[in-house]
C-alpha cells in the first residue's frame, strides 16, 4: 500500500484534515490533525480514521496502521 493512497483516503473521509504518513509497505503510521476531532474521545477519533481505510485493511493491502489523531490545538501543544 502506498503512502499517498492512505493519505488521499483519509483526506477524502475527513475533509480539511492534515495527514502525514510514515512507514512503508503494509505497515504504516499516520498523524491526522483535524478540527473534526474536537470533543471526540481517542476511540472515536481512531474509528474515524479507520473508516477511511477499512477496506484496505479488510483486503490485506494494509496490515497495520498506527494512528495519532489530534486537534490543531493539541498538535501545536505537542510540538511546543
Amino acid at each position: 500500500m502506498l503512502q499517498h493512497e492512505v493519505k488521499a483516503a483519509i483526506e477524502a473521509h475527513i475533509p480539511g484534515a492534515d495527514v502525514t504518513v510514515t512507514g512503508e509497505g503494509c505497515n504504516l503510521g499516520v498523524t491526522v490533525v483535524s478540527e473534526a476531532f474536537a470533543g471526540k474521545s481517542l476511540l472515536q477519533r481512531q474509528k474515524m480514521v479507520y473508516a477511511a481505510v477499512n477496506d484496505k485493511i479488510a483486503s490485506g493491502e494494509l496490515h497495520a496502521l498506527t494512528i495519532r489523531a489530534h486537534t490543531p490545538e493539541e498538535h501545536q501543544a505537542r510540538r511546543a
